[in-house]
């Protein structure tokens, strides 16, 4: 097949492969190697594909590439409308290359329904790709929802302790959380008659939308409520530290909250969103400030790294409503970066809780004599999450700080202190895991990292340092969908300097 017939199918192959592959799974010989490597073999097919998208976009280009649009279902007015732009396709490919990560991660510590696991593994990855590539709000809130089930079961079935809580607790906030988008959704469908993102977009910024102007804010805020738990934004934070410490190690973390902030907040909402930008910036602000103070003080290695997410995230969202080149351009690197450390840091401390079952800071110390290798791996990711220059984490960080400057200097400021509180609770807690004594005898005896573990880690790695030496081949496709996304903004500054 050539490129360009291969372009036409693209996205209908990478979203659809893992799901295909979790069907065949099903009649997979029930031995647990043939399972794995099934799945990896299908998880590496949907991420090699997935290199096609960056390979042949048209960089210059601000609209959506690679789309496919066909009547889907006559009544309601439903349409299989699928393409990426600079954005969306580069947290696609997060997705593909995170799942064979993974598969391979979860290749021992997974002993119980192998096959299980990884189907609902499989389906997860097409739900999420189908997230980031729908432009059919219809199509876009079915794989919304569609993530809940299978990440729900991931985390009951195969995590520790209080799973159970933990998935239902996930489930209850963001299915009650979206049913608020879906209403939203509805409206728009009823004064437009058609669920197509561009169709209402267009509608809406020619004003042809009736009563649109009076409902924009009760739209705008339905569509906020879902995306905040989502990301997840303070105060709607408190499902995640359950569910990143009773989750399996192989859980994928998601991007779905700050993508749909972009995407659709300030798609189809501009005014709403520059009304609104004041007090969300104020709520990111105090989950960067909130979430590095708590994690400064957590006992459990997973509990920290869950909060650190809550503060690397309120970034993201810090970027996306400073209306700032910068700001935006930085929130979307921020969100590939945060999907590439703190990946690899949930894959670290699953080794650990491998070898010793627990994720209390208190019960090591001393590590880096047994496992040198692995010391030295997690201190680059720590470094790379802690925003080291020359690492992913500096540079999206940085662009987010200098478009929050320019909207407001406050706000660049007190950002600015979530970067130092990174460093403190990251490093603190590298000191108290692998340096000193070795407190406990049975630490001594753990071995360091095997070669699968080891060619786990080592692309998390190879990622982490070529995006920050290299930062201008993600930024070059971001820049024009972030110009695209701005331009409604960029007119209104243009008429209140006119007035």
């Amino acid at each position: 097949m050539t490129g360009e017939g291969l372009s036409s199918i693209i996205l209908t192959l990478v979203t659809f492969i893992p799901l295909a592959g979790a069907a065949l799974l099903l009649f997979v010989p029930n031995r647990e190697r043939d399972i794995r490597v099934f799945s990896l073999v299908i998880s590496l097919l949907a991420f090699v594909l997935s290199v096609h998208l960056p390979v042949h976009l048209q960089r210059a280009q601000a609209g959506f590439q690679y789309e496919v649009n066909v009547p889907w279902i006559p009544t309601p007015n439903i349409h299989y409308h699928m393409g990426v732009d600079g954005i969306s396709m580069w947290l696609l490919v997060l997705t593909t290359f995170l799942t064979p990560l993974c598969v391979l991660i979860s290749w021992k510590s997974i002993h119980e329904r192998v096959k299980e696991f990884f189907i609902l593994l499989l389906i997860l990855e097409t739900a999420l790709i189908g997230v980031f590539v729908s432009l059919d709000l219809f199509l876009f809130y079915f794989f919304w929802e569609a993530t809940l089930i299978p990440m729900a079961l991931l985390i009951g079935m195969f995590g520790h302790g209080r799973r159970v809580y933990a998935a239902v607790k996930f489930f209850l906030y963001t299915m009650i959380a979206s049913a608020f988008m879906l209403a939203a959704i509805l409206w728009l469908y009823a004064k437009t008659g058609s669920f197509d993102f561009t169709t209402i977009q267009n509608l809406a910024r020619t004003g042809n939308i009736e009563g649109f102007t009076l409902a924009a804010p009760w739209l705008f805020v339905g569509f906020f409520i879902a995306f905040a738990v989502k990301v997840p934004l303070f105060p709607f934070h408190t499902w995640l530290p359950d569910a990143h410490v009773e989750a399996p190690t192989a859980g994928v973390l998601l991007k779905m909250g700050t993508y749909g902030m972009l995407r659709f907040n300030l798609g189809l909402f501009p005014d709403q969103s520059r009304a609104n930008a004041g007090w969300i910036s104020v709520l990111a602000l105090i989950g960067i400030i909130y979430g590095a103070l708590v994690a400064l003080v957590q006992p459990n290695m997973k509990k920290l790294i869950a909060y650190s997410s809550i503060s690397h995230l309120g970034f993201v969202v810090l970027g996306i409503f400073s209306f700032t080149p910068a700001g935006l351009d930085g929130a979307t690197f921020v969100m590939l970066a945060h999907g590439v450390s703190t990946g690899a840091l949930f894959m670290l401390a699953g080794i650990l809780y491998e070898r010793r079952h627990t994720y209390e800071i208190s019960e090591f110390g001393g590590l880096a004599t047994p496992m040198p290798v692995y010391a030295a791996l997690f201190l680059f990711i720590v470094l790379s999450s802690l925003g080291l220059p020359l690492l992913n984490g500096f540079i999206g960080e940085f662009l987010v700080l200098s478009g929050a400057f320019r909207a407001r200097a406050l706000y660049g400021i007190l950002g600015a202190t979530g970067v130092i509180w990174s460093a403190c609770y990251l490093l603190w807690m590298y000191q108290r895991v692998f340096f000193g004594k070795v407190t406990h005898a049975v630490n001594q005896e753990l071995p360091d990292l095997d070669l699968r573990e080891r060619i786990t880690l080592w692309p998390t790695a190879a990622a982490a340092l070529v995006m920050g030496v290299a930062p201008l081949v993600w930024l070059n496709a971001i820049d024009p969908a972030v110009q695209s996304a701005l331009a409604p903004f960029t007119q209104m500054a243009s008429k209140l300097v006119g007035k």
